[in-house]
């Protein structure tokens, strides 16, 4: 059986290509085109495609916007995003937006072809390029959450709170660190204060996660 796709691109030579390129599939049929985003929508409602391959800039209603609409109200319609946009905003927008796939438009065809078969089979597929973005934004974003989390504790905090995780109490952390107990308490609170959290168990939690200990030592 074919998988039925919808082309939605406000320009026509880029859809003219795209049906040429995918009718040599046999196993592709297109049934309809649109060169907006309020029209894709009503004939998604009509022809109940397997796959619209969806443009995100267009006129009247986005890409983005049709897609949403597309996912809410139609049930079995499947999104992949083609587009010359490649910021991380516009990618997580569609894929929030409902869409399995996201294609950058100068990706090979055999890379769209592998992606509408993907995509139809139920999995999510992002181009190799897209991959590589979002993995780096990604990374970076876990770097600066670390940064910033570990940079607001002092670094007497941080090694009250591997004490404080793994088990040790008030009067032996103390004595270890050569301070009184009330300054220990007192570094507790701050610690509590500043992670807006308020029990030993969840800041033993939070130091595993920050890999201040380990369940190991526990």
């Amino acid at each position: 059986m074919s998988i039925r796709i919808i082309l939605a691109d406000d320009h026509n030579i880029m859809r003219e290509g795209l049906r040429t390129l995918l009718e040599r599939h046999a196993g592709f049929e297109i049934v309809a085109e649109a060169d907006n985003g309020h029209t894709t929508v009503e004939l998604a409602k009509t022809y109940k495609p397997d796959i619209v391959i969806m443009d995100i800039s267009m006129p009247d209603l986005n890409g983005i916007e049709a897609t949403r609409q597309i996912i809410t109200d139609i049930e079995g319609v499947k999104v992949i995003g083609l587009s010359m946009h490649s910021d991380k905003r516009f990618i997580a927008n569609m894929l929030e937006a409902g869409a399995m796939g996201y294609l950058r438009k100068n990706c090979g065809s055999d890379e769209l072809i592998h992606a509408i078969q993907t995509v139809a089979a139920g999995h999510v597929y992002l181009g190799q390029k897209i991959v590589g973005i979002m993995a780096r934004d990604f990374i970076q974003h876990a770097i600066e959450t670390n940064q910033n989390k570990s940079t607001f504790l002092t670094a007497k905090e941080r090694e009250i709170l591997q004490l404080i995780a793994e088990g040790k109490p008030t009067k032996q952390i103390a004595q270890h660190l050569n301070i009184s107990e009330k300054t220990v308490e007192k570094h507790r609170q701050n610690l509590m204060n500043k992670l807006d959290i308020h029990n030993i168990a969840d800041l033993t939690k939070y130091a595993i996660r920050e890999g201040l200990t380990s369940l190991e030592d526990q």
